[in-house]
């Protein structure tokens, strides 16, 4: 019985890492790219090995040609790949949401409660 509480809730914080990994995608790739300029494919990597979640290739390339377009980031070709880079437009979104935390903080525990981690 415990076992299968066990197995039922680990199910269920994956699936809401999934929810909250895609919710923020293009937050996420903003960030990993205030680290460094990534290609497409690095970007993908990188996520799967924060969050043990795979985004498929359709989503973060649509992302990527969104952030594009709105100005946040800008691609440039480095032989056969595609490189990613922040733009100062993008800086400033990155600098913005990482000041909203404890916004976005107060919002999880509202919605989860105290227990939260």
């Amino acid at each position: 019985m415990l076992e299968t509480l066990h197995a039922g809730k680990e199910k269920v914080c994956n699936q809401l890492r999934k929810r909250t990994v895609k919710n923020f995608m293009d937050i996420l790739i903003l960030s990993e790219l205030a680290k460094a300029p990534m290609s497409g494919y690095d970007v993908i990597t990188s996520i799967f090995e924060r969050f043990n979640f795979l985004p498929s290739s359709g989503t973060v390339y649509s992302l990527l040609y969104a952030l594009e377009r709105e100005g946040l980031i800008r691609g440039e070709w480095s032989g056969r790949r595609r490189i990613y880079l922040l733009t100062s437009k993008g800086e400033e979104m990155v600098e913005m949401t990482m000041m909203s935390h404890a916004g976005i903080e107060s919002v999880m525990t509202k919605i989860f409660g105290d227990g939260f981690p």
